[in-house]
């Protein structure tokens, strides 16, 4: 059996010897599969110089659009052909099952729980080797991340750290996020998280896009966001103050001051 699909055709002219070999073909079919089982001839395919391929309807339960096929050669000037191979293909109408993928490329990260345990990947293009830089006099990590920094700083660091393929993905994760500046909260804020005292800053190059709310209050608190994500626990905003219905004047009669006696 071959998932490949076949596509008949009813007639080829350039083989004529293996194009009227039908019979030879069903009699070769009725070795591996009762007679029930074999549908009518739906045509040809040209495999090769001198090859062909007969493919009849199968009649299987469960294998709608699914065609016997027995491949036919002959040798160079024969008149006579030769059973090569015996097969079940799909045809364009057959319902086959999705290409399989491994695991590992069909999980997704929600479907990951805090409690689950990834396997390891040597190959990730979102990490690279954390290598210690050459510093110089006047190093500065302006323009460049800090996580390349981490052995130097620390004696020993993690094996391996972002990459930019890696950071490039996750900043745009983000931004394009409910964390970004797209979305109605951000829009209906009067200030943006840049201005924010409640803004933790990140280091490395993430400082320039990104920093972590720290407000108990907004429903960030504890996440990424942008500089330019906004939301209305603003540490300098207030709310709205609402216009009097009316001023009110003073009273006519003022018994504030009015003291009272007792009587014996």
């Amino acid at each position: 059996m071959s998932n490949e699909r076949i596509h008949p055709q009813q007639t080829l002219t350039s083989e004529k010897i293996l194009a009227n070999a039908l019979d030879l073909a069903r009699e070769a079919l009725l070795e591996i599969t009762s007679a029930e089982n074999v549908g009518a001839h739906v045509g040809l395919v040209q495999e090769a110089p001198r090859v062909i391929s007969h493919a009849f309807d199968c009649l299987m339960p469960g294998y709608r659009g699914w065609y016997w096929v027995v491949t036919l050669s002959r040798a160079h000037r024969a008149r006579r052909a030769t059973v090569d191979e015996l097969s079940l293909r799909p045809g364009p109408d057959a319902l086959l099952a999705p290409e399989w993928v491994p695991w590992a490329d069909r999980l997704r990260p929600e479907d990951v729980t805090p409690s689950d345990r990834l396997p390891y990947n040597p190959n990730d293009s979102n990490l690279q080797t954390n290598v210690e830089p050459e510093l110089q006099p006047n190093f500065e990590t302006i323009g460049a991340d800090e996580e390349a920094m981490a052995i130097f700083e620390w004696g020993q660091g993690r094996e391996r750290v972002l990459s930019d393929t890696g950071r490039t993905a996750a900043y745009r994760r983000w931004y394009k996020s409910d964390v970004g500046p797209r979305n109605k909260g951000t829009r209906d804020a009067k200030a943006n998280c840049a201005s924010c005292g409640y803004l933790m800053h990140m280091a490395g190059s993430a400082r320039q896009l990104f920093g972590v709310c720290a407000n108990e209050w907004s429903p960030f608190d504890g996440r990424v966001v942008s500089l330019d994500h906004g939301c209305g626990a603003h540490s300098e905003t207030d709310v709205s103050k609402r216009e009097k219905l009316w001023e009110q004047s003073d009273p006519v009669l003022d018994e504030i001051d009015v003291v009272f006696e007792e009587k014996d």
